[in-house]
């Protein structure tokens, strides 16, 4: 399972012109899933990302996590984040996960955020979504449940 998390000052996802999510200070995660991950790999991403030390704490450090400043998570599916570009011109997505699983793993992993106390939004899964944000730093972080980057 793939992250790339952002800390935002505001994020939005818009779904047919309609907002779907919306989230003020906290984190836009954009969330793939790979076809070898399961609920242990959603269980490690959604507790690293919750407790994950990118706010300033009160002399300007990166010292808190999303839970320790109350903050709100985004989570929109990016299956593109398994995508292989070494090879040709177009993406090969043979290592991303199938929709069905994707879908239930990518919920999974919501429901582990929540369960971990932050308020979370979600895009809708397969949509043809519109993000909106305004990141702070900027921080941007790419994260991996195996370990590979």
């Amino acid at each position: 399972m793939r992250a790339v998390v952002q800390r935002v000052r505001y994020a939005s996802v818009k779904v047919a012109q309609e907002i779907h999510g919306k989230i003020e200070d906290g984190l836009l995660i954009l969330l793939g899933v790979g076809g070898d991950d399961s609920e242990k790999d959603a269980e490690f991403l959604a507790d690293k990302i919750a407790n994950l030390r990118i706010f300033s704490d009160s002399v300007g450090k990166m010292n808190l996590s999303l839970k320790d400043i109350a903050g709100e998570a985004l989570v929109v599916s990016q299956f593109t984040l398994f995508g292989d570009c070494r090879r040709g011109r177009r993406p090969s997505f043979s290592k991303a996960a199938t929709p069905e699983d994707a879908e239930r793993l990518y919920q999974y992993f919501v429901d582990c955020l929540k369960a971990a106390g932050v308020p979370t939004e979600t895009g809708v899964f397969q949509a043809d979504m519109k993000v909106e944000l305004l990141n702070d730093g900027p921080v941007t972080l790419m994260l991996d449940s195996k370990g590979e980057f």
